[in-house]
């Protein structure tokens, strides 16, 4: 039985996006939906949208690439809080990743939010990944 959906979520991206797929569907969750949010507006992935057909609904991300090289705009995207060992940090601890270039994503109590909107917010709580 599969007990992280959110490192089954990144593993979907992480490995459609080594493969050069356009477009991944996962299925949804309001977790995934923030996080979708927030690589959206960081600019790692091109769209979404959400559909509710099923019980559950899905998620359709389109990724990404480089217009060049045609290589992924997500270069790595890495789980740190696990089920088994929970990683937390509070407003001064915050990670940055690759010195502020990558962004680090932060469930608080005032929502899921990148690791600079919890330090404006003065807030902190359980780091779920790195995205750079």
């Amino acid at each position: 039985m599969f007990t992280d959906p959110i490192a089954d979520y990144l593993t979907r991206i992480r490995n459609a996006s080594s493969a050069g797929h356009r477009v991944v569907e996962i299925p949804a969750s309001n977790l995934k939906k923030e996080i979708t949010k927030i690589l959206f507006d960081q600019g790692y992935i091109l769209s979404y949208k959400f559909e509710d057909n099923a019980v559950q609904g899905t998620i359709k991300i389109a990724l990404k690439y480089d217009k060049f090289t045609k290589e992924p705009v997500i270069k790595k995207i890495k789980r740190v809080s696990t089920p088994g060992l929970r990683k937390y940090a509070n407003s001064e601890e915050l990670p940055r990743v690759l010195n502020g270039l990558g962004i680090a994503i932060i469930s608080t109590s005032h929502g899921v939010m990148t690791s600079k909107q919890a330090k404006l917010e003065n807030a902190g709580g359980e780091v779920l990944c790195y995205v750079y």
